[in-house]
């Protein structure tokens, strides 16, 4: 396997990608989430993307336009469409082999593949989708406020607090008056990427981080039918933990057979 960058252009400015090369004719082309680089969060996709290609399909990332490497200026996830295509269109040149590119993102880089309709992908895996449309952090929806409480609750080292009065009572009603409410309806980004997923004929595959407030708010406006979402228990947003690398790699695996 070798690792090599490759330069391309955007509406008039350069960026810059990398392509983890490998004998296999499906590529996987990652795509950052928020301001991040394309290595990743503590290098994750960086070596997630190594451990794809020895598996035998050749890996692409970019910055897109104002973010690490790249030039141009930064229009955020809902203006990343003409990014994601031209990083495609410099993956298939680069990896003049590749005749089928599934998409990965995560958080609001998969709002980002389902706004531009799959970008011209074959196959989107769509992890921890962003759909909350106000900026700032996504607050824990009612099901996960009593899935923890739940959990708290068959806990006997958080009875003994309670019982000796090292849990505030005043913060903790509070959390359950807001755990007993239902569901927020939808936003108008959670509708307008129902809208767009549906347009998208490729195949698809929904992440969920089980501890990643993101995914549940994902899962609390999202269809509770929808048979594309798998779900990986006690794994935060990144998937740090050992058994969720495993399982991300697995899901990523699958995808690209």
């Amino acid at each position: 396997m070798s690792r090599r960058h490759v330069a391309f252009e955007c509406e008039g400015s350069a960026l810059v990608g990398t392509l983890d090369e490998a004998a296999g004719t499906t590529g996987l082309l990652i795509v950052s989430g928020g301001n991040e680089i394309r290595a990743g969060a503590w290098n994750g996709q960086a070596l997630l993307a190594a451990r794809i290609a020895a598996a035998g399909h050749p890996v692409f990332r970019f910055d897109r336009r104002g973010v690490g490497d790249s030039g141009g200026g930064n229009g955020g996830f809902r203006n990343s469409a003409a990014d994601i295509t031209a990083a495609l269109t410099a993956f298939r040149a680069a990896a003049s082999k590749t005749t089928r590119v599934v998409a990965f993102g995560n958080c609001d880089a998969a709002s980002a593949l389902i706004l531009a309709g799959g970008a011209g992908c074959d196959g989107l895996v769509l992890s921890n989708p962003w759909t909350i449309d106000e900026s700032g952090s996504a607050p824990p929806p009612p099901a996960a406020l009593r899935s923890h409480y739940l959990a708290r609750l068959k806990d006997p080292r958080a009875l003994l607090r309670l019982l000796k009065g090292k849990v505030g009572l005043g913060k903790l009603l509070g959390s359950l008056r807001d755990a007993a409410r239902p569901a927020p309806p939808p936003g108008s980004l959670a509708q307008e990427m129902a809208t767009g997923l549906a347009q998208f004929s490729g195949p698809i595959s929904i992440l969920i981080a089980e501890r990643d407030r993101t995914g549940q708010a994902f899962l609390a406006a999202w269809e509770k039918a929808d048979q594309r979402v798998a779900r990986c228990a006690d794994a935060t947003h990144s998937y740090v933990e050992s058994h969720a690398q495993e399982w991300l790699f697995e899901q990523l695996r699958q995808a690209l057979a």
